[in-house]
């Protein structure tokens, strides 16, 4: 369920990014540059096409820089106070309510695109600050669930839902599409959002205590392996101070800075390369951007298994883990991105390239995605909050940016977007290598820290 979860809001939040290459019509007599690298169409019907005029929408790119951001204004927000609600009172209904809240907000996404840019831009952002309270409720409940030894692969398996989200919205948004009613895709994955919220409700539970199922034997095992069965609602203060000084964290924080950045240049943004640039129409632009995703969900729940493996086996320490399947994580798509915009009109070049950078991607989720619960499991849903919220930020800045550097969508454009994505990527992993750790650290139990440092205190004074 919570890898479902995950599926629903990749699918709810990024099924705009192709619907509206084609909710968007650019309108006669509008100036535009010539590209001389332009490649050449695909779709023949192009030029002849008439479509519905109430689904025409006259948008520039830098009106659609705002709209496809706009989610990730909200989505800062609410990771905080998701994380710290989670810890205090469990994370079933933190991350049911805010699907539930994110579901209904697209079912309403064709009235507001009718009613104006503004309005959609409003509730993009309320969509945000619904899903905001996604993975700091899935770390908090993670981190009453899945042994230290399983986290490679469970948290592989339900943080690896982005991608098969983001390939169910793409793929079926791109063919839904062809017929012209985008609408459809709307009601279509704000449906299944509302249905997964009744059924989260009534099989899931924020620990195993609470659990009225779980067998003896899994109370026993979950609790040798976790040291207790329900969350602790006694929580000390929340060390902010330890944390803003925490070295590994920062590293934490600034390597999730870099793989968004990858992430949602390709994800919001990319089904625009692949239309105005490689000229792809809008079936076989949501076929091809899901590409990348699908393979990178495989090589995520591969190497979920082989992280456990090498770790159980003695092979890797699990920092060194972390570091180096990070580490492949960023100059993969890194280097993909790149060399296919080098690869000029070679659409099928172009394709190869994505998806097999974009595959080694999938090593991020049994490393730095889990990184947060190696450092503090008592503060797991905090940690993710800050780092998932401040990683964010790229995805306010990416399409923003792109809005800016290719407002004519040409070919040489796209090449410094990937240039700068390329820089930020490999700058920030560098840094995570430096600084990142795996260790719990000594701010996860405030209690515990200060009564081994009082009863030290106390042996010296007594000449112990």
């Amino acid at each position: 369920m919570g890898f479902l979860a995950v599926v629903n809001a990749y699918a709810m939040r990024s099924c705009l990014n192709v619907a509206i290459t084609e909710m968007v019509v650019q309108q006669k007599g509008e100036s535009v540059k010539v590209d001389p690298h332009a490649c050449p169409t695909l779709d023949l019907s192009l030029g002849n096409r008439t479509t519905n005029p109430d689904n025409e929408f006259d948008w520039d790119e830098k009106t659609q820089g705002y709209i496809l951001s706009a989610f990730y204004w909200g989505y800062v927000v609410t990771h905080l106070p998701g994380g710290l609600i989670a810890e205090r009172f469990g994370g079933k209904q933190v991350l049911g309510l805010g699907i539930l809240g994110t579901a209904l907000l697209t079912l309403l996404t064709p009235m507001a695109a009718r009613a104006g840019s503004q309005w959609v831009i409003a509730v993009r952002v309320l969509e945000g600050l619904g899903e905001g309270t996604t993975f700091p409720a899935l770390n908090a409940l993670l981190a009453q669930w899945v042994p230290p030894m399983e986290r490679g692969k469970m948290g592989s398996l339900v943080f690896a839902g982005n991608q098969i989200g983001t390939v169910l919205s793409q793929t079926l948004t791109g063919i839904l599409i062809r017929g012209g009613d985008w609408e459809i895709v709307f009601y279509l994955f704000g449906g299944c959002g509302a249905l997964w919220y009744i059924i989260w409700c009534l099989t899931c539970y924020s620990d195993p205590a609470s659990h009225p199922y779980v067998t003896q034997s899994e109370k026993d095992y979950l609790q040798e392996q976790l040291g207790c069965l329900k969350r602790k609602e006694n929580l000390p203060p929340i060390p902010w101070k330890s944390m803003v000084l925490s070295l590994p964290l920062w590293a934490l924080i600034i390597g999730q800075i870099g793989h968004d950045w990858a992430l949602f240049t390709i994800s919001t943004d990319g089904p625009k390369y692949m239309k105005s640039v490689m000229k792809f129409n809008s079936a076989q632009n949501g076929i091809l951007i899901s590409l990348p995703f699908l393979v990178m969900w495989f090589t995520a729940l591969g190497t979920g298994w082989l992280c456990d493996y090498l770790l159980q086996r003695g092979y890797l320490k699990i920092t060194a883990q972390r570091k180096i399947f990070t580490t492949i994580a960023s100059a993969g798509p890194a280097l993909g991105m790149l060399a296919a915009s080098y690869a000029g009109c070679d659409r099928v070049a172009v394709s190869v390239l994505m998806t097999v950078g974009f595959a080694f991607m999938g090593f991020f989720y049994s490393s730095l995605k889990v990184n947060t619960l190696d450092l503090s499991p008592n503060y797991a849903g905090t940690l993710m909050a800050f780092v998932n919220g401040v990683g964010a930020i790229s995805g306010i800045i990416t399409p923003n940016l792109i809005g800016y550097l290719a407002p004519n969508s040409t070919l040489l454009e796209w090449r410094m977007v990937f240039w700068i994505s390329f820089v930020v990527i490999m700058a920030t992993n560098i840094i995570y290598i430096i600084f990142a750790s795996a260790k719990v650290q000594p701010w996860n139990d405030p209690l515990s820290k200060n009564r081994k440092e009082i009863i030290g205190l106390y042996s010296t004074s007594n000449g112990k």
